[in-house]
């Protein structure tokens, strides 16, 4: 009878410790909200205005892809980062605004809308303010952080 118990009392020790450790690569449900992707809009504007095309860019992910106003669409972030020299000239200024952000029930693709406003100077040295309206599309890399994969906009008309 003593060695049942034992073998018994050996079995819910063993499941015990075992248990917990039965799914340890599961993964865990995101908890990455429309605001995570906010926040970072916040911080890859800021990226933008601080260090230019490089910091713009460091919020793209290698195999993004840019569909611009009325051009063709341009594949791989080598290739946007011949097109955003524009933001390293300090006479002009890239600011946008979410609308609108949300997060697959998979936690592993988001998307952000909203306007934006690109200020610049004309050979006269006036401003010239253009606006618009741009979607983005995160996916969230293997290393864990969020990156575009694909970046639309299109111009709105005069204000």
């Amino acid at each position: 009878m003593k060695s049942i118990l034992f073998v018994i009392a050996a079995m819910v020790l063993a499941t015990l410790i075992l248990l917990p450790s039965a799914h340890p690569f599961a993964s865990k449900p995101s908890r990455d909200t429309g605001d995570t992707l906010r926040r970072l809009e916040a911080e890859f504007m800021k990226a933008a205005a601080d260090h230019g095309s490089q910091g713009y860019l460091s919020y793209y992910a290698d195999d993004a892809v840019e569909v611009p106003n009325g051009a063709p669409l341009i594949q791989g972030k080598t290739n946007i980062a011949k097109t955003m020299g524009f933001l390293d000239d300090t006479n002009n200024h890239l600011t946008w605004s979410p609308v609108g952000a949300d997060i697959s029930a998979s936690g592993d693709l988001g998307y952000t809308y909203g306007t934006f406003e690109f200020s610049s100077k004309d050979k006269l040295g006036k401003t010239v303010v253009d606006h618009g309206k741009y979607t983005s599309i995160w996916k969230k890399q293997k290393d864990g952080t969020w990156k575009v994969v694909l970046d639309m906009g299109n111009a709105s008309p005069a204000q």
